[in-house]
């Protein structure tokens, strides 16, 4: 069930949101209303994972208490912590890896002409790697002492379940929400007001703007890469860089604005990242809470900056290799992994003093170019087709077989919007130009109206246009 699509706004929204509000003066109503619904919305889109969350939280739940109760650091602490871990990693390795290990345990078993592995048949469900990473924020926080255990199993299961961030982020910290589980707080006219308003501007990111350049990216990946020339090759990948941006964001938006509806305030999960100056910078922009969850749930267990600088830096490459193999069992997610660590590190061995002393904007375009660059291996289908596209990257005069009938106005248009808004901030005199906008009530208004008649538009187009589902999803 898609956040913009019919079901949702007119039916499933509407009605769960008018319970809510009759039911918003007490917080045992409004826990079992956000509870019923997040479970019922997942249920509508992976009804067969349902049963095995539940068991796994009611798992988590015993083993939360139990490790509450132990001393910490204890070795009993520790044995029931690596029991919920490998327990929750299990069920991310079956639906999202098994078939990855035996396919490439085949083609090594056909190298050496031995009978191949049956490979099975599993669907990856929705949202599984962010529910297993939250899942194990629990565990991990409670040991820590960062948090107490959830009071009931039915406030954990809400953590798990909470339906505005469910399938795809941004990925909750237990010690992010508790207190607001603890105390579920209801939601005044300025959260519902300033929620929607958020909700609408995701919708009007990811429909408008991402699934418009969405389709010329999609095209030019899907085509014969030897047809494709210098310009096509660029073109797609630009296209793509601004199309998993505004699809991703388009989600945490939505996701944060609904959340703030019903009186919860979440992180959030993206800065501007296009301005970055640095692959440092950039990776505290872009998608931050998994940046974070992978410094303080795996960087700093693996020793943090307290190790020598040679074991740090390897750290680091470590982390994002497995943020790669976070995203997706292929090679190519676990590459781009590899490929921004080793920038991270170059950024530590001397990248980063470099464009401290360049100019911001040449910062900026390098940094710019990098990510692109990155983008290029992780829309690939293959290694090949990455390698093909790069091999067409580094031909200025490679003219393309097919050239120009990717090309259409409203991708173009659509290009021409998303880099705009994504280089505005950057030009002089915009900080006080975005206070002027909203300087007085009346152009607060007049931009909310027109945030608004944009959300009408792109209702009708998500209506009309065929089913695009968010990238993040996949993962």
């Amino acid at each position: 069930m898609l956040f913009y699509e019919p079901l949702f706004l007119f039916i499933f929204f509407p009605t769960f949101y008018l319970i809510y509000l009759l039911g918003e003066q007490r917080a045992r109503m409004r826990l079992f209303v956000i509870l019923g619904a997040s479970i019922l919305f997942y249920v509508w889109s992976e009804p067969l994972f349902v049963p095995i969350v539940l068991a796994s939280a009611v798992l988590d739940h015993l083993l939360g208490r139990r490790i509450a109760k132990v001393p910490q650091g204890s070795g009993q602490a520790r044995l029931l912590l690596t029991i919920g871990i490998l327990a929750n990693l299990g069920i991310l390795f079956h639906y999202k890896y098994t078939r990855f290990l035996i396919e490439n345990l085949n083609d090594v078993l056909h190298g050496l002409a031995a009978q191949p592995l049956t490979v099975p048949s599993i669907i990856l469900p929705i949202g599984v790697s962010f529910i297993v990473f939250e899942k194990i924020t629990y565990l991990v926080d409670i040991h820590r002492r960062v948090s107490h255990p959830a009071e009931t199993f039915s406030k954990y299961l809400l953590f798990v379940f909470f339906f505005p961030k469910l399938l795809a982020g941004p990925i909750i910290k237990y010690h992010e929400l508790d207190t607001q589980l603890a105390a579920l707080p209801a939601a005044r006219w300025d959260d519902i007001s300033a929620g929607f308003v958020r909700f609408m501007l995701g919708v009007v990111k990811k429909v408008i703007i991402a699934d418009t350049v969405g389709l010329g990216a999609d095209r030019i990946f899907a085509a014969d890469p030897h047809l494709i020339g210098f310009s096509e090759a660029w073109f797609g990948v630009v296209l793509f860089t601004f199309q998993i941006y505004f699809d991703f964001s388009g989600y945490s938006d939505m996701a944060i604005g609904l959340a703030r509806m019903l009186g919860f305030r979440l992180p959030e999960n993206f800065n501007m990242p296009y301005l970055s100056c640095s692959m440092t910078e950039f990776w505290r922009r872009w998608h931050i809470s998994l940046a974070t969850w992978i410094r303080d749930y795996l960087y700093i267990p693996l020793g943090g900056n307290r190790v020598t600088v040679a074991r740090r830096y390897m750290n680091l490459w470590i982390c994002f290799l497995a943020s790669g193999l976070w995203h997706g069992a292929a090679w190519p997610y676990v590459v781009w992994g590899a490929y921004n660590g080793l920038f991270l590190v170059l950024d530590k061995l001397f990248l980063l003093r470099a464009l401290d002393r360049m100019p911001r904007i040449v910062a900026n375009l390098f940094t710019f170019f990098v990510v692109v660059v990155g983008w290029t291996i992780f829309r690939a289908k293959t290694l090949d087709q990455a390698g093909a596209f790069f091999a067409a990257m580094a031909q200025p005069g490679l003219v393309g077989r097919a050239a120009g009938q990717f090309v259409t106005h409203d991708v173009t248009a659509g290009l021409i919007a998303a880099a705009v808004i994504c280089a505005l901030p950057r030009m002089p005199g915009f900080e006080r130009l975005r206070r002027a906008a909203f300087a007085t009530p009346l152009r607060t208004t007049a931009i909310q109206t027109a945030i608004a008649l944009l959300f009408v538009l792109a209702v009708g187009k998500a209506v009309a246009d065929p089913f695009k589902p968010f990238l993040y999803f996949r993962f």
